[in-house]
């Protein structure tokens, strides 16, 4: 089932840290190596809610977009304003519920929603990612280019930049 989050108080911040476990710890262990694992976490998330409150959700047309399965969130995704369109960021399924389709579900049933109908989302994706090149191509991602440009202006050459235009109504 999909859950639409625009204000940071609509998440329920400790079933979305479970989602993104595996990076919080990769966050942690980059950013914090004197500390012990799990103060290394503890400050991983602290970092996530920070970004959520202070920048995400002050951007533009701002929402997080979760899968929810008996009350668990399972996969979750960012959409914020970028250039003509929407960017899809940080994308992620549970590491015990990958391999299940839910990273896809939540695409098409985010691609889905009536005030994206006419709009374009871009998602930057790592070339060595092919579990999440696979699940946008499949939901009608296709790759526009070779670099991503992220919103701050800065560039990875390691990433594609993927492109999906929302049907409009009718159409």
């Amino acid at each position: 089932m999909l859950v639409v989050c625009k204000k940071l108080h609509q998440i329920r911040f400790g079933k979305l840290m479970a989602v993104y476990e595996e990076g919080n710890r990769e966050n942690g262990q980059d950013l914090y190596p004197n500390l012990s694992p799990g103060e290394q976490m503890l400050r991983a998330e602290q970092d996530f809610y920070q970004y959520l409150q202070d920048d995400f959700f002050l951007a533009e047309e701002a929402a997080y977009y979760l899968w929810q399965v008996n009350d668990r969130y399972v996969s979750a995704l960012r959409l914020e304003k970028y250039r003509d369109g929407l960017l899809l960021e940080a994308l992620e399924t549970a590491p015990d519920q990958r391999d299940k389709g839910y990273a896809s579900s939540l695409i098409r049933a985010v691609q889905q929603l009536p005030e994206l109908d006419g709009r374009k989302i871009y998602s930057h994706v790592g070339k060595w990612n092919k579990a999440s090149l696979a699940a946008h191509q499949k939901c009608g991602f296709e790759i526009i280019a070779d670099r991503a440009v992220y919103i701050d202006g800065s560039v990875n050459d390691r990433c594609y930049t993927l492109c999906y235009l929302c049907k409009q109504a009718g159409a």
